[in-house]
């Protein structure tokens, strides 16, 4: 099952293919996507605004949004905090300080490595570098009679929102058998995959989903220690006011919209949520860079 995320990771870079149309379900308005730059607030320009972060052990990094080109697509919340420009931006975050190495014990410091463009935390004895990086989380949409299958979560965060089973891979394992896997222990049902669905980044937070249509090899499912309960919820039905995390939302209306069609699609997206916002605070969000095949 999906847990609070520790980390937060740094995200970057500008998209440069064209946005598909999406509106997240219930919410409505325009939005122009934007870029990071990680140049130091003293480089930025007018119209730039520089986001200053502390970080655990005193230090502060710079960085900063600015608008690197507009398209159209529809968001579901205000701006974010870089609020000068009429775009939203994925912000900085501050990653969480390692203090001794994992190899050595030894104590780290925060530099930037020959070649590399980022502070790191590296070990002042051995020299390695503690690098941080995305968590994977995968899972199942499993359906059933035009139906889908859900489970209400039993432990923090969202505690008793609805979320599809779900949870972080394990080494050792692919995507295809940690989202059965996580779909057995959250719901108890026996499942076998029909197709990759979705795709979704969540730079602010270090997240990447990978969720699968699936079935069950037999109609049998209950809640597993990790969740509340679990049903089946007829499309109309899905109780979109009560879910775990954006990422539900964000899969749930994109498939949905397939349904309509009548053509299941694979899609990739990336979810820019608002800076400092909760995980319940579902419609905090953008959904940018929206590929559907």
């Amino acid at each position: 099952m999906l847990r609070a995320i520790q980390f937060l990771g740094y995200s970057s870079g500008v998209v440069s293919s064209t946005l598909h149309r999406w509106k997240p379900h219930g919410r409505g308005g325009k939005l122009s996507l934007m870029s990071i730059s990680t140049k130091s607030a003293s480089t930025l320009t007018s119209g730039r605004v520089a986001v200053s972060l502390l970080l655990s052990d005193g230090s502060t990094v710079r960085g900063g949004c600015f608008g690197a080109f507009r398209t159209s697509a529809t968001r579901s919340e205000s701006n974010s905090d870089c609020s000068s420009s009429p775009s939203p931006a994925t912000a900085f975050q501050s990653l969480a300080h390692i203090n001794f190495c994992q190899w050595c014990g030894g104590p780290t410091k925060q530099a930037i490595p020959d070649g590399d463009e980022r502070m790191r935390d590296v070990c002042q004895l051995c020299g390695k570098v503690a690098y941080q990086n995305p968590k994977m989380i995968v899972g199942c949409l499993v359906e059933h009679d035009g139906k889908v299958l859900l489970c209400k979560r039993n432990i923090p965060p969202s505690y008793g929102l609805w979320t599809l089973p779900a949870g972080y891979m394990e080494i050792g394992e692919s995507a295809a058998e940690g989202a059965i896997r996580e779909t057995s222990e959250e719901t108890g049902a026996d499942v076998e995959l029909v197709s990759p669905f979705a795709q979704l980044d969540i730079p602010l937070i270090g997240q990447s989903y990978i969720i699968f249509r699936a079935r069950m090899k037999k109609v049998h499912f209950s809640p597993g220690p990790e969740s509340l309960d679990c049903q089946l919820f007829a499309l109309d039905d899905i109780p979109f006011d009560s879910l775990a995390f954006s990422s539900m939302l964000v899969t749930l209306n994109m498939y949905i919209e397939d349904i309509k069609t009548g053509k299941p699609k694979f899609h990739y997206g990336i979810i820019n949520k608002r800076p400092g916002t909760r995980p319940d605070d579902i419609h905090a969000y953008t959904l940018d860079h929206h590929m559907q095949s």
